[in-house]
């Protein structure tokens, strides 16, 4: 029976390799290789010819993310797994939008990585029963409140440029100066924001300005679009 090939892609060492040892100890899988970030990564792909990703979102300074898109965009029909040590509510439904497969938390035990990696391989999609009952309600309106707890598990539902122009309000940037950076009119600007304040169920600007904020301070990550 041929073995499932996997690549890894985790910058951190110790971490990558003691992961490699869980996965092989099935017997079912092997480990062809460890890239530590994205183009080592993409080298990989083509040269290793993996089954399955399994990738880390926070890569020396890179974004994960940005691999899985890239993927996508490629038509590169590779199942890809998030194992991340940030909490599932705040990117889950975003990298899964993006185009992987599942996501898991690194705190995980080391049984639910391996039921990850067969609920991946096997075709459908992998997230914890929390995270699945908490897009299930978000699904059925219940948490169309707008607080901001809620609101905050409502990002998903922003493209990519809105979710672009959330993240730089969140670092105090200003029309002009968003606009200035992403090359686009201050109009454009003003338009996106009345989406995203619909979509976030925020009344005024400055309520955005604070969800936004409060965001900022909770994500690992500055720009994930």
């Amino acid at each position: 029976m041929p073995v499932t090939k996997v690549l890894l892609v985790e910058d951190h060492p110790i971490f990558s390799k003691g992961l490699a040892v869980l996965i092989e100890s099935q017997n079912l899988y092997k480990v062809v290789g460890e890239a530590r970030d994205c183009q080592e990564a993409k080298q990989m792909i083509l040269d290793k010819a993996p089954d399955i990703i399994i990738l880390d979102l926070n890569l020396k300074g890179e974004n994960g993310l940005d691999l899985i898109k890239e993927l996508k965009t490629d038509n590169v029909q590779l199942p890809v797994l998030v194992l991340s040590m940030y909490e599932e509510r705040y990117y889950a439904e975003r990298v899964i939008k993006a185009g992987a497969r599942g996501y898991i938390m690194k705190a995980e035990a080391g049984d639910k990585i391996l039921e990850a990696i067969r609920t991946v391989l096997a075709g459908k999609i992998w997230l914890s029963e929390a995270e699945r009952d908490r897009i299930s309600e978000y699904d059925f309106g219940i948490q169309a409140g707008g607080t901001y707890t809620d609101a905050l598990t409502t990002l998903a539902k922003l493209s990519n440029r809105e979710f672009e122009i959330f993240s730089l309000i969140g670092k105090g940037l200003g029309t002009i100066e968003i606009a200035q950076r992403l090359r686009i009119s201050t109009k454009t600007i003003d338009t996106h924001k009345e989406h995203i304040k619909e979509k976030l169920h925020c009344k005024s600007s400055q309520e955005l300005r604070q969800l936004a904020v409060e965001w900022q301070a909770l994500s690992p990550f500055g720009e994930i679009v």
